[in-house]
């Protein structure tokens, strides 16, 4: 299984990117996609998850309202839509795929909980 992340880049603040998240099988045979982030100095964080079981779209707070998890079912990707970017929002994205068709909303937000990962992308906001 090859996860791979693209679409990251140097982007103004307030700007936008929309980042791909694409398996080398189909994407949506996982329980769920997820992607975390790990800024400079700091610990990977969740970001954003999409559960296959309910089509449910979890966020952590500090993206809730700018960022959009969605899939491409025609693409076989999973995006991240990243509007209003702000500086704190710089870091190395990575994407990754949960093969439990079971996972429990609490689990999402943990890295562990995943079992395939991408490369990470890097997304700059900074003028």
């Amino acid at each position: 299984v090859q996860l791979q992340a693209s679409g990251g880049g140097l982007v103004q603040p307030g700007g936008s990117l929309r980042l791909s998240c694409a398996a080398s099988g189909s994407i949506f045979s996982y329980g769920a996609i997820g992607w975390f982030r790990q800024g400079p100095g700091k610990e990977r964080e969740f970001v954003a998850a999409l559960r296959r079981r309910d089509g449910g779209r979890y966020y952590a707070d500090s993206v809730k309202g700018r960022f959009t998890i969605s899939r491409d079912s025609a693409k076989n990707t999973v995006s991240l839509q990243m509007n209003i970017l702000k500086p704190e929002d710089t870091a190395v994205y990575f994407c990754a795929a949960s093969e439990s068709q079971g996972i429990i909303v609490s689990s999402l937000w943990t890295g562990d909980s995943y079992d395939h990962w991408g490369q990470g992308t890097q997304v700059t906001v900074s003028s």
